[in-house]
């Protein structure tokens, strides 16, 4: 079955046979996660001009549908956890494709990763930093208008006291305005988070 076809599937039935169908073929549970990275980022890559917000959504939740099912297998695989990551899409922000895709790199290199979603406030993100005594928080925004909630949030860490490390990254947000706000880090894309996330910890 094709990744992408499996991803794109709107009565979101394939998604679960595209994972037995690759772990019954002896693709052991990274190599799915790597063939869901690829798919996902080829979406991407197509978003204008190819697939728009609806198939983005719906890739999202396939996605995630996917890593529900293969989470547990990883933990099988015996790879410990490195650490704990809180991610999310800041507050505003309904776009998860990027996001998701971090997910799914963190999780398959030994990172435990809590989930907000999108449109995540400040105390969203100060509540799961602080029950999950996360190592690193990771925010993404895709728009302009909602990346300055980045600097909000990091301001609101520092007033209250948190000193968890913070990393950056989506379509809007570049090396230069993660160094202004404040940030400790900036994933350009998702084999840098997981790069930079490793350094972090």
């Amino acid at each position: 079955m094709d990744t992408v076809d499996a991803l794109l599937d709107v009565k979101k039935k394939s998604i679960e046979s595209f994972c037995d169908e690759m772990l019954n073929s002896g693709t052991d549970v990274y190599g799915v996660i790597d063939e869901l990275t690829s798919g996902l980022r080829e979406i991407g890559d197509g978003y204008k001009e190819i697939y728009f917000d609806a198939e983005l959504m719906v890739a999202g939740w396939n996605a995630k549908k996917a890593l529900d099912i293969l989470k547990p297998l990883l933990k099988e695989a015996g790879k410990n956890s490195i650490g704990k990551i809180v991610i999310g899409t800041v507050k505003g922000d309904v776009h998860d494709i990027g996001k998701d895709i971090v997910n799914i790199m963190l999780s398959s290199e030994g990172f435990e990763v809590i989930d907000l979603g999108t449109d995540v406030s400040k105390e969203q993100f100060a509540d799961a930093v602080r029950e999950a005594e996360a190592d690193i928080l990771a925010m993404s925004a895709l728009l302009t208008t909602t990346r300055a909630y980045m600097a909000e949030v990091i301001k609101y860490f520092e007033e209250e006291g948190y000193t968890v490390k913070i990393m950056v990254g989506g379509g809007a947000v570049t090396s230069e305005y993660a160094s202004e706000i404040g940030a400790n880090s900036y994933g350009m894309d998702a084999i840098d988070a997981v790069k930079k996330a490793k350094e972090l910890v």
